[in-house]
């Protein structure tokens, strides 16, 4: 009988054991796990976060964005006498894309010698619409949607002038335009308004 209680205890503590290594490892499994996949939920969260404040402009225009080239033609600094200043800053779902527009209104005078400027160096000129638009039409190329209008349509009205400075087909002949980018300015002379723009995707 004391056999059998003592083969028996052996057998008791054997099975906790086992029983407490394996919750242990469990444990230590989730946590692992579970420390994965908050990590990646939380950094595909602050990816995919816009922007809008334009008082992160310059961090974006000079340290976020990934191609400083399709966005020289941006201003330095958000001048002085800019008025209803509008930003946004999105990166896409997918890795390497995404979208950056500012807008405002300057004096009539400015606005009106930037359209000059920028219509002598222009590659692509469309009046009002959005990229959907301007991609369709013979020869078009993307452009952009108007991200920083309120209009649930995101479509420029045809008083804008959308200039594209140049816009890159990275895709394949059978899927063109799958990846590229685009930048320009969006003018709108009769209310003295500009949008910079530029997108990659």
């Amino acid at each position: 009988m004391k056999q059998y209680i003592s083969t028996r205890s052996l057998a008791d503590k054997f099975l906790v054991q086992i029983f407490t290594i394996s919750l242990l490892f469990l444990g230590t499994t989730g946590i692992v796990a579970g420390g994965f996949f908050i990590r990646d939920a939380f950094s595909q969260s602050s990816e995919t976060k816009e922007i809008t404040s334009t008082k992160r402009y310059g961090e974006i225009r000079s340290q976020i964005w990934s191609n400083p080239l399709t966005i020289k033609h941006f201003p330095q600094t958000i001048p002085t006498d800019a008025q209803e200043v509008k930003m946004i800053y999105a990166p896409g779902l997918i890795k390497g894309s995404s979208t950056f527009q500012l807008r405002y209104k300057l004096p009539s005078t400015k606005v009106k010698k930037l359209l000059v400027d920028y219509q002598k160096v222009a590659k692509h000129k469309y009046f009002g619409g959005n990229t959907n638009d301007h991609v369709n039409q013979p020869q078009g190329v993307p452009t952009t949607f108007f991200y920083t209008h309120k209009s649930a349509e995101q479509t420029f009205p045809p008083t804008y002038q959308i200039l594209v400075l140049n816009a890159r087909d990275r895709g394949t002949p059978d899927f063109k335009w799958q990846h590229g980018d685009s930048y320009g300015v969006a003018i709108d002379k009769f209310n003295s308004e500009i949008v910079y723009w530029a997108e990659q995707w």
